[in-house]
Formats: structure tokens, C-alpha cells, sequence
């Protein structure tokens, strides 16, 4: 069966519909504990390249499912009324993932332009795992 919508598609729709912020800004919402930033990377990528620091991880094939209250995995962090700052390595499934979670109803979420690549080349701190 042929595809139909392509994921560039899907991703350019997310973002005439979802908030955007750079990464500085969401370093001085962090900063200023307005924030959660949620790290939608695989573990494997937190590995090899690192993370912000104090970020949440929640792999991008959990996300709805840790989200939800009625979910058997839900995760209590996800209920807040902070920003939830969402990002991956450039920005694409972080984007999508936005969209989902407004999708659900959540009205406090925002992407991360750039994602973790960006964040690096900001020259904003990283951590990595050992």
C-alpha cells in the first residue's frame, strides 16, 4: 500500500499548529524551574551524544502512554502545570510528539527548535552518561 502522507507533510501541519521555543529559552525556563524538559531520544542516542542536564527521558514510543492518567504506565511528572518542553535531536519527532499530546488535550506542552543538536551548538550545557 503506497503512503499516502508523508512524514515531511505531517511534520510541516505539527508546526503551524504547536509553540515553538529556541533553546535558550527553554534553558531559562528550566532555569527558572518554570519547565520540564522531556528528552524524547532513544537511550542509545542519550548515550552516545548526552543530554541537558536534568532532563526526563521518556522514549518517544512511551510518550502517551506515560502521559496518561488512566494509562497503567503513567508517570506522575507529566501531571503539572509547568511547560513541558519537548525535544529529540533536531526537532522532527519532538514536533510530531507536540502535536500528539495537544491531541490529547494537553494545552502545556511546546517544542524545542533544533532540538539537543542545537542545544550543543548553543554551548549550553550537556551531560552524559558514564
Amino acid at each position: 500500500m503506497p503512503v499516502t502522507q508523508h512524514v515531511a507533510d505531517m511534520i510541516a501541519s505539527a508546526r503551524l499548529l504547536i509553540d515553538s521555543i529556541s533553546v535558550i529559552e527553554a534553558a531559562e525556563l528550566q532555569r527558572l524551574d518554570a519547565a520540564i524538559l522531556i528528552d524524547l531520544r532513544d537511550i542509545r542516542e542519550l548515550q552516545g551524544v548526552g543530554t541537558v542536564p536534568n532532563a526526563f527521558h521518556a522514549p518517544r514510543g512511551m510518550l502517551e502512554f506515560w502521559v496518561d492518567p488512566d494509562s497503567p504506565y503513567h508517570k506522575s511528572i507529566f501531571h503539572t502545570d509547568k511547560k513541558l518542553i519537548l525535544f529529540c535531536a533536531s526537532g522532527l519527532r519532538s514536533a510530531l510528539a507536540v502535536r500528539t499530546l495537544q491531541d490529547m488535550g494537553m494545552d502545556n506542552v511546546l517544542d524545542m527548535e533544533g532540538g539537543v543538536t542545537e542545544w550543543k551548538m548553543q554551548g549550553l550545557p550537556m551531560e552524559y552518561m558514564t
